[in-house]
C-alpha cells in the first residue's frame, strides 16, 4: 500500500501528473480496416518524439523489469469514471510493446458501453468481443491484424442487450485463461469500462496479471481513487497513471524538444 499513498499524496498536493507515462491472426483484417490515418492520440506513433510518447517508453520499461515478481503479460487498464484517458493508455502502451523487437501485443476492448479502441486505430467493430462471448464467431475470425507491425486488436463489436453478463459470464474467464496459455509470446492488454461506474470491471480484476489505474487530473476525489482499487484489489494494482497535468512539464517540454532538434 505504500507506492499507493506516495501516488495520492502526489495527486493531493499537485492535483494530479500528467500521464506517464500478433502475429497476423486472420486474413479479412485488410476489410477490417476503415482508414489509414492514425488517431492524434496515438502518439507513439504521431508524435513519437513527444513527451507523452517517451512516457510510455518509461512505463512499457516498467513493465518489462519488475521489481519484483514475474513479468505481468495480462494487463488491465481501467479509471474510476469515463474521460480519464483509459483508452488513450491502453492503445498507446500497447503499440509502445509492439515496437519492441521480440514482444507482440493483443489489445482487446472489454468497454462494451462506450467502446473506443476502434475508434483510435481505425478498425470496424461490427464483429469483436461480443460476438465471441455469444457464440456467434471463433477467436480466430475476430482478431484484426492492425497496420502497426506485431499488434493486433480484439474490439469490443457491437452493443449487446446484456454486456453485464457476458463480461461475468464463466466464458470470459476461460478467455482470460485461454489468452495467458496460449499467447505466451506476447502481451495483452485490456480496456475495460470505468470501475466505479461498472461493477463488472472488479469482476475481470480478478482474471489478469495486473491493472493499471487512470486518474484524470482534477476530477477523481481521492476517497473515490482508495474505494475503487480496494474493490479492484490493490494486490493487483501495478500503478497509478495521472493523466492531463500540463503546468509541471511545460519547461520541462521546451528542453526535451531541443534535446531532439540537437540530435
Amino acid at each position: 500500500m505504500g507506492k499507493l499513498s506516495d501516488a495520492l499524496d502526489r495527486y493531493q498536493s499537485e492535483r494530479a501528473v500528467k500521464a506517464q507515462m500478433l502475429r497476423p491472426e486472420t486474413n479479412h483484417s485488410r476489410d477490417m480496416i476503415i482508414h489509414h490515418a492514425f488517431d492524434p492520440k496515438l502518439v507513439v506513433l504521431t508524435a513519437p518524439e513527444s513527451i507523452e510518447a517517451e512516457n510510455f517508453k518509461i512505463l512499457k520499461g516498467q513493465i518489462f523489469f519488475p521489481k519484483d515478481g514475474p513479468r505481468p503479460r495480462t494487463i488491465m487498464i481501467t479509471s474510476a469514471f469515463p474521460g480519464e484517458g483509459k483508452s488513450f493508455v491502453a492503445a498507446n502502451l500497447a503499440a509502445s510493446i509492439a515496437q519492441g523487437v521480440n514482444e507482440y501485443a493483443l489489445l482487446v476492448d472489454c468497454d462494451f458501453r462506450r467502446p473506443r479502441i476502434h475508434k483510435i486505430l481505425g478498425c470496424s467493430n461490427k464483429e469483436g468481443l461480443q460476438q465471441y462471448l455469444t457464440g456467434k464467431k471463433a477467436l480466430q475470425e475476430l482478431l484484426i491484424k492492425t497496420r502497426i507491425d506485431k499488434l493486433s486488436v480484439l474490439t469490443a463489436g457491437i452493443p449487446s442487450f446484456k454486456p453485464s453478463e457476458l463480461l461475468a459470464s464463466s466464458m470470459m474467464e476461460e478467455l482470460f485463461e485461454e489468452f495467458k496459455e496460449r499467447y505466451d509470446d506476447r502481451y495483452v492488454i485490456v480496456d475495460t469500462a470505468p470501475s466505479h461506474v461498472i461493477s463488472e470491471v472488479n469482476i475481470l480484476a480478478k482474471y489478469v496479471d495486473g491493472v493499471i489505474f487512470v486518474v484524470m487530473a482534477g476530477k477523481t476525489p481521492r476517497e473515490i481513487i482508495h474505494k475503487s482499487i480496494e474493490a479492484l484489489g490493490k494486490e493487483k494494482v501495478l500503478g497509478i497513471i495521472f493523466n492531463g497535468y500540463q503546468k509541471a512539464y511545460k519547461s520541462y517540454d521546451r528542453y526535451y524538444k531541443n534535446y531532439y532538434k540537437k540530435g
